[in-house]
C-alpha cells in the first residue's frame, strides 16, 4: 500500500516535473530564440507606417522660370481589414449616436472619449457583427461622399465590388480637398480610409520644350502590409536624366495603434522628415525657346512637313540656349507620347549633305595644305574615275576654297577630301564628335554612323555627306567648333543644381572633348561661311539686316528605309549658321524633314535657310545683340 502511494507520487511529481521543465523550455524559446520574431509580429500589429514623400525638385530655365513644379495630392484608400471589424466599426456608430445626444457639445474631450467608448459597448452588445459592419459603412459614405466629389451609391459600389483588401477610391486630390477628407474621418470616428501622400508633377507651360523638359510616370509597388504604393520617377528628358537629384529622399512617420486597435500619438522618435530633391536649373532660355517653336511650327505649315527641328547653342560655352524638335505632346496630358515623343534633335539620324562640306574645307586649311583662296578645279558638273562618279548640281571650273563652300560644289569637297587622304578625313570627323554620342544630359541620344569603310565610293560621298549619319545636335555642335576657337565642347543642357534655399550644390562648367581645329582656321572658316549668305551663296534666304552671317546649306536626298538607294522626290533640308560672323553669339541649325511643298525648289536654300533669318533676327533682338553691319535705309531710319 505505502509503496504504490509512493509509485503515484512520484509519478505525479515527474508529470509536473517534465511539464513546467517544458513550459520553462518554452518560455525560454520565446523570451530569447524566437524574441525577434515576435516582436516584429507585434510591431506589424500595433504599428502602422506612413510614407512622407519628398517634394521632387523644381527644373527651371537659365532666368529661373520654372518648366517643372510638384503639388501635394492625396490618393484615398480603404482599408477593408478595418471596415469589416465590428470592434473597429462600433467606434463610428458610438460617435453617431453620441453626438446626437443633447449637450454633446458642452463636454470636453476626455468626457466625449468616456461617452464613446461606453456606447461602443453597448452597441457590440446588442448588434450582430454583420449589422455594425454595414450600418458603418452607410454611415462612412453619407460622410464622405460629397467631400469626395462622388455619389453615394457610387462610392459603396466601389468599395462593395473591390476584390481587394486595399481599395483607392479618388486619387489625386488636391492638398486642401485630402485635409479636409482627413478632418472629417477623424471627426467623426470612421474607420478604415486611409491617405497616400503623393507628389503629382505639374508643368507650367507643357507645350514649350517638351522633348528637353520631359516627363514623370508612376511606379506601382507594394509595402509589407500589401498596401499598393505610388512612387513617382522621371521618364524621359531631363526628368530620366536627372532623377537621382531631383527625386529627394522620402521620409516617414510611424502610428502606434493600441489594443482597441485606435491610432494612439507617437513619440518624437517615430519620424523622419523627407528631404526635399534639388532644382536642376537648365541652360535654356524660355524666351528663346518660345521663339525657336513658333518659327518651326511656321516653317513646317509653310512647307507641308511634320518633322524637324530647331537648336541654338553658345559656341563659347557649349550651352544649349534652346531646342524643340517636332512633332510634340502636352506634358501635362500626355496623349500623343507613343507616336510623337521621338526628339528629333538628338535621336534623328540623317545624311546631312551639303552642312558636312565644312569637315574637308576646314581640314586642308588647318593642316597647311591650302588656303581659303586656293582654286580646286571642279570639271564642270561631273567628275569620273573609276566607280567614283560626283555629280555637281550646276557646272563649275576653277573654284576656289571659299567658292566651294559658296556654290555647294560636290566635286571641290571631294577634291579636298582626297587632298587630305581618306585617313585624315576620317580622323577629322572623329574629331569633330561625329560617329559618337555627344553625351548630353537627355535620355535615347543616337550616335550616328560616321566610319572609314575603306571603300572608294564611300569615301568621295562621304566628302560631300552622304554615306554616313549624324544627329542635328552633332552638327551644331561641329558649327560652333568654327563659331568658337576651333575646340569641341560638350553640349550642355545643364546649368547648376540649386538646394530649396537657393545654395547653388554643383555647377556644370564648359567642358572641352576635343581640339579640331586651330583658332585662326576657325576664323578663315567664318569668313568664307559668311560669304555663303551674300549675293551668289546659297543661302541668301538666311541673312539678316545689320549683321553678318556664316552658315551653309544642306539638301540630302532620303535614303529609303525598306529597302537600297534613295526614296525619289524626298529630302532632308537644312541650314547650320551663327551671328555675327565675326564672333558669334549663337549658332544655329536648322533641320526639316522631308518637305512636301510645291511653292519652292526643295532646298536647305529656299527653306531652312529663311527660317534661320527669321530666328536670328528675333534672337538678335530678344539678346539685345549690337548690330555690326549698317542697316539698309528705312531700316535704319525707323531705328532712331
Amino acid at each position: 500500500m505505502k509503496s504504490s502511494f509512493q509509485t503515484r507520487c512520484f509519478i505525479l511529481c515527474s508529470i509536473l516535473v517534465i511539464g513546467l521543465s517544458v513550459l520553462s523550455g518554452r518560455l525560454v524559446q520565446i523570451q530569447l530564440v524566437d524574441r525577434q520574431r515576435y516582436a516584429e509580429s507585434s510591431r506589424k500589429a500595433y504599428h502602422r507606417i506612413e510614407t512622407l514623400p519628398a517634394i521632387r525638385g523644381m527644373i527651371v530655365d537659365r532666368r529661373e522660370e520654372p518648366l517643372a513644379k510638384s503639388i501635394p495630392v492625396s490618393t484615398v484608400f480603404v482599408d477593408k481589414n478595418h471596415l469589416n471589424d465590428p470592434k473597429l466599426a462600433a467606434y463610428g456608430l458610438a460617435y453617431q449616436e453620441a453626438s446626437a445626444e443633447p449637450g454633446w457639445n458642452e463636454l470636453d474631450d476626455a468626457a466625449r472619449r468616456r461617452r464613446i467608448n461606453g456606447l461602443r459597448g453597448d452597441i457590440l452588445n446588442s448588434e450582430t457583427a454583420d449589422t455594425i459592419v454595414r450600418k458603418h459603412l452607410a454611415y462612412a459614405v453619407g460622410v464622405l461622399a460629397r467631400p469626395l466629389g462622388m455619389r453615394r451609391e457610387d462610392l459603396r459600389a466601389r468599395i462593395e465590388t473591390s476584390k481587394g483588401k486595399w481599395v483607392p477610391v479618388a486619387k489625386d486630390l488636391p492638398e486642401d480637398v485630402a485635409d479636409n477628407l482627413r478632418e472629417a474621418v477623424n471627426k467623426h470616428w470612421i474607420q478604415g480610409f486611409e491617405f497616400q501622400n503623393l507628389i503629382k508633377r505639374w508643368y507650367t507651360s507643357p507645350n514649350l520644350a517638351t522633348h528637353l523638359t520631359g516627363f514623370t510616370g508612376e511606379i506601382e509597388e507594394t509595402n509589407e502590409e500589401g498596401k499598393p504604393q505610388t512612387r513617382v520617377v522621371g521618364r524621359f528628358g531631363v526628368e530620366a536624366s536627372m532623377e537621382e537629384f531631383l527625386a529627394g529622399r522620402d521620409g516617414w512617420r510611424e502610428h502606434c495603434r493600441d489594443a482597441r486597435g485606435l491610432v494612439v500619438p507617437g513619440s518624437s522618435s517615430s519620424l523622419m522628415p523627407p528631404r526635399a530633391g534639388l532644382n536642376v536649373q537648365l541652360t535654356i532660355d524660355m524666351g528663346l525657346q518660345a521663339i525657336v517653336e513658333e518659327e518651326l511650327d511656321a516653317c513646317l505649315e509653310e512647307f507641308s512637313s511634320i518633322r524637324g527641328t530647331v537648336i541654338l547653342m553658345d559656341p563659347k560655352t557649349g550651352e544649349i540656349l534652346a531646342m524643340v524638335s517636332r512633332p510634340h505632346f502636352d506634358l501635362n496630358h500626355k496623349q500623343d507620347v507613343a507616336t510623337n515623343g521621338f526628339n528629333y534633335a538628338i535621336q534623328a539620324i540623317y545624311e546631312p549633305g551639303s552642312t558636312f562640306k565644312i569637315v574637308s574645307a576646314a581640314a586642308v586649311i588647318n593642316e597647311g595644305l591650302a588656303t581659303p583662296m586656293t582654286n580646286v578645279y571642279c570639271h564642270n558638273g561631273v567628275y569620273q574615275e573609276g566607280k567614283i562618279r560626283v555629280p555637281d548640281h550646276h557646272p563649275y571650273g576653277n573654284l576656289s576654297i571659299e567658292g566651294v563652300l559658296i556654290k555647294s560644289s560636290n566635286i571641290g569637297a571631294y577634291k579636298l577630301a582626297r587632298q587630305l587622304g581618306a585617313k585624315r578625313f576620317f580622323d577629322y570627323t572623329e574629331r569633330w564628335g561625329f560617329g559618337r554620342k555627344t553625351g548630353v544630359l537627355l535620355s535615347g541620344e543616337s550616335a550616328g554612323i560616321a566610319r572609314n569603310s575603306n571603300n572608294a565610293v564611300d569615301f568621295s560621298r562621304a566628302s560631300y555627306g552622304y554615306a554616313l549619319n549624324v544627329t542635328p545636335l552633332q552638327m551644331a555642335c561641329a558649327y560652333s567648333v568654327i563659331a568658337g576657337d576651333g575646340k569641341l565642347l560638350k553640349p550642355r543642357i545643364v546649368k547648376s543644381l540649386v538646394a530649396n534655399d537657393g545654395t547653388v550644390i554643383e555647377t556644370y562648367p564648359p567642358e572641352v572633348v576635343s581640339d579640331v581645329l586651330k583658332p585662326e582656321t576657325a576664323k578663315k572658316m567664318r569668313d568664307a561661311l559668311a560669304k555663303v549668305t551674300l549675293k551668289g551663296g546659297t543661302a541668301t534666304l538666311a541673312a539678316v539686316p545689320g549683321y553678318k552671317v556664316a552658315g551653309k546649306t544642306g539638301t540630302a536626298k532620303k535614303h529609303n528605309p525598306n529597302g537600297r538607294g534613295y526614296l525619289a522626290n524626298s529630302y532632308t533640308v537644312s541650314f547650320a549658321g551663327m551671328l555675327p560672323a565675326e564672333d558669334p553669339a549663337f549658332v544655329g541649325i536648322v533641320v526639316i524633314d522631308d518637305p512636301r511643298t510645291n511653292k519652292v525648289s526643295r532646298y536647305g536654300g529656299t527653306i531652312a535657310a529663311p527660317a534661320f533669318g527669321r530666328i536670328a533676327a528675333r534672337a538678335a533682338a530678344y539678346m539685345n545683340l549690337q548690330p555690326t553691319e549698317p542697316l539698309p535705309a528705312p531700316l535704319a531710319d525707323a531705328n532712331r
